[in-house]
């Protein structure tokens, strides 16, 4: 992490106290802004030799811990709605619960991000955040896995289609759990910027990583999902008030938990954190102005109010931030019609299926909806052999930001490819009749082979999303003084505020162009392509490496 300092010698930097007096005596107060040097690690004594820098293999138990979160991000697509179903939850009321993950997002991620910073632990910054994250994530698992059963256990009347007290425990479980999965997702990211120090390279390569891990945690969840049999392995799920789906529900998420809390426990056991403190370690070093730097170092180290923080962090924000998190929030406008839609899309406009018809129409809206369940298969192949391939990508393009800007531009023309593939499955769409009903058909195969493309290719921007801006809020944050963890929880703000305007807008934004997917679709390639372009002529090149003799490491071991 860098440190600004006054230099007597250009090789050799001024102590920290006596920088303060100097600040002092020149009549400048020593403050600090809400994203300045409070947050990072006190450099070592003069005389200490450096901490011994981390290796790869640290970086890859850390990041691997993505894979346990994303395999219950990819349960909860896959068998969620199904089981919300199942418990009697409204319909109408099944979206305000799917609410709850941007909400915790835009709460979690900043909060733990600011306290993550300044954690004083015996154990570290970022790893008490890590481990009380994964048990909650596993706690919020027993709830929903058992919610029939709790529910059935406080009196609900298994013969009712609603079973309200079902419906409580899901609810706070459900919450619990995104509460928990934000909870874990910034800190680690944090300890991946901390562990990789002032190499960019290896921040690129840390998140890269994280990208790819959370690939993989995508195909393990969407294939456990897809396997209807994994309860014979935990016979005991099967109850009275769960049915078979309900417990092959369970058992995945007993994997889950499984795979979760093994890399968690692996990662945290092999990367150790040297305990913080915000003071910054001058005693014995004190001259005839003890008191003054006592006072001016409790100064900067008294706490703040965390809102008055946030609001300062973004007060304080630089340029280059500001515009990385403008590309961000384009970027996941562009993200976020296909993300949550995809599916349905696959179902209603390709297939020609609907939710809401006959049983044969319903019959091809759930063909359509396992297609696409296919196609997110094979994105997330795709966006784990990308993930590994990032830095080579950027250096064959001549940068990050370029990189980014020519993928979100892939981005806008596969969202506008959708509108070329709905077209030509609705002219080559057949019909047959069926006791009276016409119905249509499934599409040709060269139409699915298209929809299915688009998923695959979909996975190459999805790779650079996943690890781009996140490697360059740590670099700008590091270059900057700021700290890790609250600087990746303002880039999730802008993550998680355009995910509830378009889970609020789209639905309306569709109905006034005549309802379907499209029309979102199309915004987003709109997003996209500005995005694009914002990121090839707005977005700062990232700051040079800085030498290693002017560079304070974590303090690691």
């Amino acid at each position: 992490m860098h440190f600004t300092c006054c230099f007597h010698h250009p090789n050799i930097p001024v102590s920290e106290s006596t920088a303060k007096k100097q600040a002092m005596e020149s009549g400048e107060p020593s403050k600090k802004s809400s994203f300045q040097l409070q947050n990072q690690p006190p450099p070592p004594p003069p005389s200490s030799s450096p901490p011994r820098p981390f290796s790869i293999k640290s970086i890859i138990f850390v990041a691997s811990i993505a894979a346990g979160i994303q395999f219950g991000w990819a349960l909860q697509l896959s068998l969620l709605t199904p089981y919300v179903q199942l418990l009697g939850i409204p319909h109408k009321w099944a979206s305000l619960i799917w609410l709850c993950g941007p909400i915790s997002g835009m709460l979690v991620q900043p909060i733990v991000g600011y306290h993550s910073d300044r954690c004083t632990s015996r154990f570290g910054r970022r790893r008490p955040f890590i481990a009380a994250g994964a048990v909650l994530v596993a706690t919020a698992v027993v709830l929903i896995g058992f919610a029939a059963d709790l529910g059935y256990l406080f009196g609900d009347n298994l013969a009712t289609e609603t079973k309200p007290r079902a419906i409580v425990v899901f609810v706070i479980g459900f919450w619990i759990l995104d509460v928990a999965n934000n909870m874990l997702q910034g800190p680690c990211r944090a300890l991946l910027a901390d562990i990789s120090g002032n190499s960019q390279k290896k921040t690129r390569t840390a998140n890269a990583f994280f990208s790819f891990f959370m690939a993989v945690g995508n195909v393990l969840g969407f294939a456990a999902g897809s396997y209807t049999h994994l309860h014979n392995i935990f016979p005991f799920t099967t109850t009275k008030a769960c049915d078979v789906y309900c417990a092959n529900l369970k058992s995945c998420f007993f994997f889950s938990i499984l795979l979760l809390l093994t890399l968690t426990t692996i990662a945290l056991t092999y990367v150790h954190e040297k305990p913080w403190s915000p003071e910054p370690g001058n005693a014995g070093n004190l001259g005839g102005g003890e008191i003054e730097d006592e006072e001016a170092a409790a100064a900067e180290t008294a706490p703040v109010p965390f809102f008055g923080e946030i609001f300062g962090a973004l007060k304080d924000l630089k340029r280059p931030m500001w515009i990385l998190l403008a590309v961000t929030c384009l970027n996941w406008i562009a993200w976020f019609p296909f993300l949550l839609f995809d599916t349905d899309w696959m179902g209603r406009e390709v297939y020609g299926g609907d939710s809401q018809g006959n049983i044969l129409v319903l019959k091809l809206y759930n063909n359509g909806v396992h297609a696409g369940a296919l196609g997110l298969m094979l994105n997330s192949v795709v966006l784990g052999f990308t993930s590994l391939g990032v830095e080579l990508l950027a250096r064959g393009v001549g940068g990050v930001n370029r990189l980014w800007g020519i993928v979100n531009f892939l981005l806008a023309v596969c969202l506008a490819m959708t509108v070329l593939v709905t077209k030509l499955a609705e002219s080559s769409r057949r019909f047959i009749t069926v006791d009276g009903v016409t119905v249509p058909l499934p599409p040709p195969a060269g139409v699915k082979a298209g929809a299915l493309s688009l998923f695959a290719v979909l996975g190459v921007p999805l790779a650079i999303t996943y690890s781009i801006p996140f490697a360059m809020a740590s670099i700008f944050s590091s270059s900057s003084g700021a700290g890790q963890g609250l600087s990746l929880g303002v880039l999730n703000l802008a993550i998680v505020i355009p995910q509830i305007l378009v889970s609020l807008g789209s639905g309306p934004f569709d109905a006034i162009f005549g309802g379907g997917n499209l029309p979102a679709f199309v915004l987003g390639a709109i997003a996209a392509a500005a995005s694009g372009a914002f990121a090839l002529t707005l977005l700062p090149s990232l700051p040079p490496d800085v030498p290693a003799a002017k560079t304070v490491t974590a303090g690691f071991h």
